[in-house]
């Protein structure tokens, strides 16, 4: 008898496409987000939840954790090619200083490892009592601490809970809540939550990158009271954003679902596009005016749909399955 293939998720796909559009987007305007007020304000908003998103999305797929086997051919080895792609950009196109370190991942190439780590770890850490408040309190004190860059460590450990909850979340939780009125309460409250930013000052005082996870308190000049403070609220934002989102999203089959599948070759290519860019040409660095910004919102549009063509996704693949 044939097994009945399993139902897909198009919210989740639909989330997924989303997700990937602010990646791209926010980084092609790291250069220039503070010479422009909407750009300025968008930057926050992406940072405070596109990344914990898809890794909680990353989660709630990884419930069935894959055999070592798989790990290593889906994740590890890719890792290891994508590096060495990244060192030959950098080094012989972009003459950019660097060195072929896979101890220090290059740009994007972090999630590939932590997304491993997860993986491996979080089948042990799940039988430990209270695991995902343990996982929220080493999230706040990894920034007592100035590891820097080795092994994606603080972003391994920053992000860790937002995996632990997508494994530990049920999509049937949102039923009661995907009506009109659930839709109308999470918009209104997305929407609030954007004018408030708009209006807000404090945060202009503080850096997006409170959001990266990468760096210290002191890196960012915060004191340790101070910095843990500011990282809960973080949490609370990406967490409240996160389920907000699946409120509002369809769940059903649209024109641009399919592209929720090929994410991955949205995220590695899109990073090679860019880091030719920033280094080898003026363009991003000079966006100011809004129809600078607007123009440059539709490239980045363009961009994940030329990369999301069979050639690159069929290329990604390929390097998945080397092994």
């Amino acid at each position: 008898m044939k097994m009945e293939k399993r139902q897909r998720e198009y919210l989740f796909d639909n989330y997924k496409v989303l997700l990937i559009v602010l990646v791209v987007v926010g980084h092609f305007i790291e250069p220039c987000y503070d010479q422009n007020p909407f750009l300025y304000e968008l930057k926050w908003g992406i940072v405070a939840f596109h990344m914990p998103a898809f890794i909680f999305i990353s989660g709630y797929f990884s419930k069935k954790i894959p055999s070592v086997k798989k790990l290593i051919s889906g994740l590890v080895i890719p890792y290891f090619v994508y590096e060495i792609i990244y060192y030959l950009l950098y080094t012989y196109i972009l003459d950019k200083e660097t060195e072929l370190y896979f101890t220090r991942p290059k740009f994007t190439l972090w999630y590939l490892l932590a997304l491993c780590v997860w993986r491996l770890a979080a089948p042990a850490v799940k039988r430990l009592p209270c695991h995902l408040i343990l996982s929220l309190i080493a999230g706040l004190a990894v920034g007592l601490f100035g590891i820097g860059n080795f092994l994606s460590i603080p972003r391994i450990i920053f992000f860790f809970p937002f995996f632990l909850a997508g494994m530990e979340f049920d999509s049937g939780w949102l039923t009661p809540f995907r009506n009109r009125k659930g839709y109308l309460g999470a918009l209104g409250i997305i929407g609030g939550m954007a004018a408030f930013l708009f209006r807000d000052r404090y945060h202009r005082r503080l850096s997006v990158k409170i959001f990266y996870g990468r760096y210290s308190y002191e890196e960012l000049e915060l004191s340790s009271v101070e910095g843990i403070l500011i990282r809960i609220v973080c949490y609370g934002i990406s967490f409240l954003l996160i389920y907000l989102f699946m409120l509002v999203l369809p769940s059903e089959q649209k024109c641009y679902s399919y592209l929720g599948e090929r994410t991955m070759a949205i995220y590695i290519f899109h990073g090679l596009i860019y880091s030719w860019m920033k280094h080898r040409s003026s363009a991003l660095w000079a966006v100011e005016s809004n129809g600078e910004s607007i123009l440059l919102l539709a490239f980045c549009l363009a961009v994940v749909w030329l990369v999301s063509r069979k050639p690159f996704v069929q290329v990604t693949n390929k390097i998945a399955h080397l092994v």
